[in-house]
């Protein structure tokens, strides 16, 4: 009969640890669109500055206002939330139209919000961008 309650322990173990395994795997699911990210877009619009601060074929971060901007052609203008999609890090560099997250190491392409390596696979969202009175604005009806 002492063995018994040995393999009880054990299987109650088991079956805690297990727990907690999955949690920690949901806490990093590579599944979530927008990872912990409550609003991972403008919620309203926001001025980013003067769109000659962004050269043809090349795209900045707006780390304050959480968007990234591209300019793919002269006049033209492209917008994604700089929020990963994986845990909802905020990207912390753009190099040669490649977004960083310092976070877990997902990369995405910032002209087209792609996640090109992961963790994260689901793109970043579009943000709607407009070039108004000389300035770029971004968010919600722009």
């Amino acid at each position: 009969m002492s063995g018994q309650p040995a393999a009880r322990r054990t299987v109650l173990k088991g079956a805690a640890l297990a727990g907690v395994a999955g949690l920690g795997a949901a806490a990093c699911s590579t599944d979530s669109k927008l990872g912990h990210a409550q609003t991972p877009t403008p919620t309203a619009p926001v001025e980013l500055g003067a769109p000659d601060e962004i050269p043809v074929g090349e795209s900045k971060l707006y780390r304050e206002q959480r968007v990234v901007v591209t300019c793919p052609a002269k006049g033209e203008f492209k917008a994604f939330s700089a929020q990963c999609t994986h845990a909802g890090c905020l990207l912390d560099k753009v190099e040669k139209n490649e977004g960083h997250c310092p976070c877990h190491g997902s990369r995405f392409d910032t002209t087209t919000g792609k996640a090109v390596h992961g963790p994260a696979t689901v793109p970043l969202p579009a943000v709607p961008v407009r070039v108004e009175g000389g300035r770029l604005i971004a968010g919600p009806d722009a």
